[in-house]
């Protein structure tokens, strides 16, 4: 039987044929395309012909093709939809995968054909992105090693190995630990909650396999129950294990995974000839270096921990006012904040939830698209990987530009966060390729026959994610290793939170957000006070944020703490961190740095984007307004089609013409005077 897998795929725009997918067909598949990526690779590095930009540059974008056919559908499923035998997939294949990308980078012969074209590039003709291209790979090919020799060659590839199983092993015990906890809810457990609360416990407890409502550690359920619950003593309990993920001992603790990691990457960083690894991930940043970072973070540190301060004193009041003594804690702040936003704001979630169904914010998203870059969305009626993920055709004056998967509910074989990704991205090297995008979240799934009714930060999510599918959806560049979101870590995050601001347009949310019951849009009233208090609790958002990223910056500069969870607890110290405030991610469940190099010495880069989409927004705002189809225009040209075509800095020049100070993103987030 021909594997699914490696076969062409006659299915509506070649998606993958996912009910003709098995797990026991992922291991052939994978030797046979690795098989192929190697002889192809030797093909490369064995002509005898003189190296051109076709035949090495070329020849290596599409040395890979059927690998990254196979793994863009295996770690679709790996992080939406996991199994036992996924995971162990995932154990088997990460060294193995590694071992393949220094076998290329450090091939002497290989690497000689790219030196010679780079040396001689002022003489190829080449177009600007060719250019940029070869830069782009000959520098790839230096930080991963290509310049040693010997035993620190052997080394490099060693650490490299160990660390993509590292990465590998601490998102595994992160899932295992949010997917195995859960609490019991008695019916006089439930004083407080709202009725969309109750049920999406109840709906919890059905997947549990538990006769009644439970409390679990996805987002989209422990935060409401933290914000509503009446029983401090389950708040409490409810905190402590979420901030305890990948600290309970046994097994799943990432404490000992994350130590090793920073000793690691601080080798790595010194075989290289670096200071350390802040120092060499920053370099190709659009930051440039560690302390750029510390100043921007610090710049909006003060301003928000002042804010984060004299909120926490009004906060305690009202707990001493209920009668509870003592200091105001972690798990109390969210629910004396949302009784504040009620009372300050006349906002109570419960009320607005039934107008930002989650149908209603998709079509919103969507809408946004069309009316500025043209993009129309038809549902596709196709087998997909679970039944919960919904597929569209984006099309564009009737031309095909993508398909876009929606998989939305958080269930317990899906990682926890939100993300978007690529399993077929936008080139046109070999014949033009339209891109697959996924947008994968962690909403709270309803009942059956019951809306899935969203928060307005669940909704700010689905547009963020909406804003990277853009990124991808739009690209129009030659080569796969520049299409899409592949740019700086800190530039990747701008189209995302750039696109946030559309749900704040007050005319989307007058035509989307209508009740879930009535079909009414929201009252103009409602809608006035939801936009003027957007940066309700600002302090509390920005230090949970900033936190995690000085904590991240710091590990990563200077020597490797033997213990992070000490070096953690000196850094907040050494920032003043508020008592009734953590980290938004403790490190034995901070994903973004220790699953992978992604996010390392790079959380950061959120804030960097900020500074950004703030300035760009005003773009819009100083001309047209939101929908300004010149400014939507260039919008498209230089960042959202031009991928990593050009640096970074330039793009944004190109958009904008000047490069924006901390002053918008303060204003933005209510953290200064307007």
């Amino acid at each position: 039987m021909t594997n699914p897998l490696l076969a062409p795929w006659d299915t509506p725009f070649e998606l993958p044929p996912f009910a003709a997918i098995k797990d026991d067909d992922f291991t052939p598949a994978f030797e046979a395309a690795l098989t192929e990526a190697r002889a192809n690779i030797a093909k490369i590095s064995d002509n005898s012909d003189a190296p051109t930009f076709a035949n090495t540059i070329e020849a290596l974008e599409q040395a890979d093709a059927l690998l990254g056919k196979v793994l863009g559908v295996f770690y679709s499923l790996a992080g939406a939809d996991s199994n036992d035998a996924r995971e162990a997939l995932q154990r088997e294949f990460a060294p193995r995968l590694s071992a393949y990308s220094s076998e290329i980078t450090m091939n002497a012969a290989l690497f000689q054909r790219i030196e010679t074209l780079w040396q001689a590039r002022d003489t190829l003709g080449l177009s600007d992105e060719q250019a940029r291209v070869l830069m782009l790979t000959r520098r790839s090919f230096v930080r991963a090693g290509a310049l040693l020799q010997g035993a620190d060659r052997d080394r490099l590839t060693e650490v490299k190995s160990r660390l993509a199983v590292l990465g590998t092993d601490f998102t595994q015990n992160l899932l295992a630990d949010e997917r195995d906890w859960f609490m019991e809810l008695a019916e006089d457990d439930l004083d407080g909650l709202p009725d969309f609360v109750v049920t999406t416990a109840r709906a919890a407890g059905a997947e549990k396999g538990v006769d009644g409502p439970v409390v679990t550690l996805s987002r989209s359920l422990i935060v409401p129950f933290l914000q509503f619950s009446s029983r401090r003593d389950l708040r409490e309990k409810a905190y402590a294990a979420w901030g305890a993920r990948g600290a309970n001992g046994g097994a799943t603790d990432n404490r000992g995974i994350a130590a090793e990691t920073l000793a690691l990457r601080a080798e790595r960083a010194q075989l290289l000839g670096y200071a350390d690894f802040a120092s060499f991930k920053l370099e190709t940043e659009m930051a440039k270096s560690p302390d750029r970072v510390r100043d921007l973070l610090m710049q909006v540190w003060t301003p928000a921990k002042a804010a984060a301060d004299a909120d926490a004193q009004v906060l305690e009041t009202m707990m001493h006012a209920d009668g509870v003594n003592g200091r105001l804690e972690p798990w109390d702040w969210r629910y004396y904040s949302e009784k504040r936003r009620k009372a300050e704001h006349d906002l109570d979630e419960a009320a607005l939830k039934p107008y930002l169904q989650l149908d209603r914010m998709i079509e919103a998203a969507f809408d946004c698209a069309n009316r500025l870059f043209g993009l129309e969305f038809t549902p596709l009626e196709t087998p997909l990987y679970h039944p919960d993920v919904r597929a569209w055709e984006v099309t564009r004056n009737g031309q095909h530009m993508a398909v876009f998967l929606g998989d939305y509910f958080a269930r317990g074989s899906k990682r926890s966060g939100a993300w978007c990704s690529a399993s077929r991205s936008q080139k046109k090297l070999g014949g033009v390729v339209r891109p697959v995008v996924h947008n994968v979240c962690n909403f709270a799934k309803p009942a059956a026959g019951e809306p899935a009714l969203l928060s307005y930060d669940d909704a700010r999510t689905l547009f963020h994610e909406f804003g990277h599918a853009l990124h991808q959806m739009l690209s129009d560049v030659t080569y796969e290793s520049i299409s899409g979101t592949s740019v700086a870590r800190d530039f990747v995050e701008l189209p995302s939170q750039l696109y946030e601001h559309w749900l704040e347009v007050p005319e989307v949310l007058a035509q989307y957000a209508t009740h879930a019951t009535t079909g009414q849009p929201m009252p103009k009233d409602m809608l006035d006070r939801l936009l003027a208090a957007a940066t309700y609790d600002m302090g509390f958002q920005t230090v949970e944020y900033v936190a995690s990223a000085l904590v991240d910056l710091s590990f990563h500069q200077g020597a490797a703490a033997a213990d992070p969870m000490a070096k953690q607890a000196d850094v907040l110290a050494d920032l003043g961190m508020p008592h009734a405030i953590t980290m938004r991610h403790a490190t034995p469940h901070f994903a973004h740095v220790f699953a992978g190099d992604g996010y390392s010495s790079g959380y950061y880069s959120y804030m960097w984007s900020e500074v950004m989409d703030a300035d760009a927004f005003e773009a819009f705002e100083e001309v047209g307004g939101a929908f300004d189809p010149e400014t939507a225009e260039r919008l498209e040209q230089f960042i959202l089609s031009a991928g990593g075509s050009q640096d970074a800095e330039a793009l944004y020049m190109a958009f904008r013409g000047r490069m924006p100070g901390v002053d918008a993103l303060l204003k933005g987030r209510g953290l200064t005077a307007a």
